[in-house]
């Protein structure tokens, strides 16, 4: 049924109709949404008439509804809950939606006309939106090579599409290598593991224990596990994710991504992709990521090699005498943390419950943005995924979908995603957003418990979530999540320091059994221990960032492998602390250009919500209202429509220092 894909939605509160969509639906609706897309863009740059605000950048604006449709609920869905029909029609489309776009950026005749308006822009009598339209639709066709011809055009048209394809077999094949194995433990291997981590295990495994490489059983293995040589296997099966020969090694999709990103920018102009990439981020250049980086670096390899040598004192006291490794390093870790903070995982998790952390995530964003969260009871995509409708003074503002619990169909990670984005032309179109998570899925009837870490995550997303929920532009190209890379995580990483917030924990921090709210002393022990082995996390964040900057700095590397060693020997990485994400598995940077040259992001936007908190706690506490109706106004309903760097100004007054971050991360003495 192409029509529930293509035509405007006509769900329940402008869903999607999931029930009436199948596989076989997405490669006819994306034909033909594809044609008139194409249509739609051959009438534009024909038009007879001169060119004109309205008749060439609106135009535009208003192009490709249909494919838009099509493609966000297809590529939602790929993502969420994939299967085999689903990753072939992913590396069908590619390629084709890879040309279709290059042919639009290719289009001489629509690129003269924005250019024509460019030249006349001072005379066109444009508003703050209109003009900030026509800048990013002008940028964007120069960014994609709309100024070259001949040969170099159709070389970029080629390295596009092979781009595309490669993203996409990337992603594919980390979902093949992360669903494909596991370790099944016999029943004397449980000994030392929490019921927690055992229930999950056994439900991963229909009723036998086993271990899967998703983060929500993984990680907590690693924490728990004291058979070192199981810690080890798993370990190591989780390292090696991508990189494990045949046809889903991305080693060699990793090496030639490279290469074509490099010449992409230097068709364009640029020394390198670095160069090409950062020149619309705040950051603006390579030498101001790397020199954050480094300020962050050293204090942070100091800190981590600290606890490096106390963990080893402990593996030796177990009588290990060989060096602290990756796989020991979380388990001697969380002992320290029971020991030094009084803080059990196993005793702490009844506290986090999913149901009352989502109450949490809305309750906070009621008192500061009276939004009002209503169940609804809807087909949706999936049996786990769950619907709100959001009201604000009983006005419809948008539609939430929480899809949180891991299974074998669903990439890892964590993510937030739109299947509409806020638009108010050319008419008012509300924002649907979903939030995408990984945790572990309680057997039937039991709640699902969250490790801080967890809930953590579930109040990240969230914070992007209102990024698009509370958007109020003009035009969907800027609403909501469409900003600078290095500044779309600063709501998200501000909204997690109100979980930290005393009289947030205390209302919803409450036993799964009992129903009593964490006492004051284990309060006082998670927020004490808040900043608990921040080296490790910095330092393992930080390898992968600052891979990832000489990656797309210089010359490609003819192995991508062999650099990544190179970089890591060269900031004298701990040999214990692995990279967050390596490159077989960097999917943030190989599936696609998004954090390509920007994994840097999360920590430029940590500089700026460290400073944006503050604010609240000058102002008198974290539900300050005059502050939340600032960040409302000047950052979360703006989008793209104006700089990053003036929107943070607006909000703070000026752009912050390392300090905030320092201290946050309790990396300064």
């Amino acid at each position: 049924m192409t029509d529930a894909l293509m035509q405007p939605w006509d769900g329940p509160y402008g869903l999607p109709r999931f029930e009436a969509i199948s596989d076989d639906d997405f490669a006819p609706a994306f034909a033909a949404a594809l044609a008139e897309h194409k249509a739609e863009i051959d009438a534009i740059a024909d038009n007879p008439e001169a060119p004109t605000f309205a008749n060439t950048v609106l135009a535009l604006e208003g192009s490709g509804f249909a494919l838009d449709r099509v493609l966000s609920v297809f590529y939602n869905l790929a993502g969420s809950d994939s299967n085999d029909a689903r990753q072939a029609l992913q590396r069908d489309f590619a390629p084709q939606l890879s040309a279709h776009y290059s042919d639009i950026n290719n289009n001489r005749a629509l690129f003269d006309r924005v250019e024509t308006l460019w030249a006349q822009r001072d005379e066109l009598g444009l508003d703050e939106q209109d003009a900030r339209l026509l800048y990013l639709t002008r940028r964007g066709f120069v960014r994609s090579g709309a100024a070259l011809t001949g040969a170099e055009a159709d070389r970029m048209r080629e390295v596009m599409s092979r781009l595309s394809s490669l993203g996409t077999q990337f992603t594919q094949n980390l979902l093949k290598d992360e669903s494909s194995w596991q370790m099944e433990l016999a029943e004397d291997q449980l000994d030392g593991l929490p019921d927690f981590l055992i229930s999950a295990a056994r439900r991963a495994g229909n009723g036998k224990p086993v271990i899967t490489l998703s983060r929500s059983l993984i990680v907590p293995f690693l924490q728990f596990c004291p058979d070192r040589a199981l810690r080890e296997k798993a370990y190591t099966a989780w390292a090696a994710r991508g990189a494990n020969g045949g046809e889903t090694d991305n080693r060699g999709i990793a090496t030639e991504t490279l290469k074509l990103r490099e010449e992409r920018a230097k068709l364009l102009g640029y020394d390198n992709f670095a160069a090409f990439k950062l020149e619309t981020e705040m950051a603006g250049s390579p030498e101001r990521v790397e020199e954050l980086l480094m300020q962050v670096w050293t204090p942070a390899k100091a800190q981590a090699d600290a606890d490096a040598a106390k963990l080893t004192e402990m593996m030796r006291e177990d009588g290990i005498n060989g060096e602290l490794q990756a796989w020991d390093w979380r388990y001697y870790s969380e002992k320290r943390r029971q020991a030094e903070h009084d803080l059990d995982e196993a005793k702490l998790k009844p506290y986090f419950q999913l149901d009352k952390m989502i109450e949490a995530a809305f309750d906070c964003s009621t008192r500061l943005f009276g939004l009002q969260f209503e169940p609804l009871d809807v087909p949706l995509y999936h049996a786990d995924a769950r619907a709100w409708r959001v009201t604000r003074d009983g006005q419809h503002v948008a539609v939430f979908i929480g899809d949180y619990f891991a299974r074998p169909s669903k990439r890892s990670g964590a993510w937030c995603s739109a299947f509409q984005s806020q638009a108010g032309w050319p008419e008012a179109q509300a924002p649907i957003v979903v939030n995408v998570c990984n945790f572990a899925q309680p057997d039937e009837g039991q709640p699902a418990l969250l490790s801080y870490d967890d809930a953590r995550t579930l109040f990240h997303e969230f914070g992007h979530a209102l990024h698009q929920m509370l958007s109020d532009v003009r035009y969907s190209s800027m609403s909501g999540t469409s900003v600078a890379r290095d500044f779309v995580e600063l709501p998200s990483q501000l909204y997690e320091h109100w979980l930290e917030v005393p009289e947030v924990l205390a209302k919803f921090a409450v036993h799964a059994e009992t129903g009593e709210p964490m006492s004051q002393a284990m309060a006082d022990a998670v927020l004490g221990a808040a900043t608990y082995d921040m080296g490790f996390q910095t330092v393992e964040y930080l390898g992968s960032a600052l891979v990832d900057l000489a990656f797309h700095r210089g010359a490609a590397p003819k192995d991508a492998m062999a650099k990544q060693a190179e970089v890591l020997a060269g900031i004298d990485m701990p040999q214990a602390i692995g990279m967050r994400h390596a490159t077989p598995q960097f999917a943030h940077v190989f599936s696609g250009d998004g954090y390509s040259s920007g994994y840097y992001s999360y920590m430029w936007s940590e500089v700026m919500d460290a400073d944006a908190f503050d604010a609240f706690k000058e102002a008198g506490g974290a539900f300050d209202q005059k502050t939340a109706d600032s960040l409302q106004s000047n950052i979360l309903s703006m989008g793209g429509s104006k700089p990053a760097e003036d929107l943070y100004t607006a909000f703070r007054g000026r752009m912050p220092g390392v300090d905030a971050l320092l201290r946050g991360r309790g990396l300064v003495a």
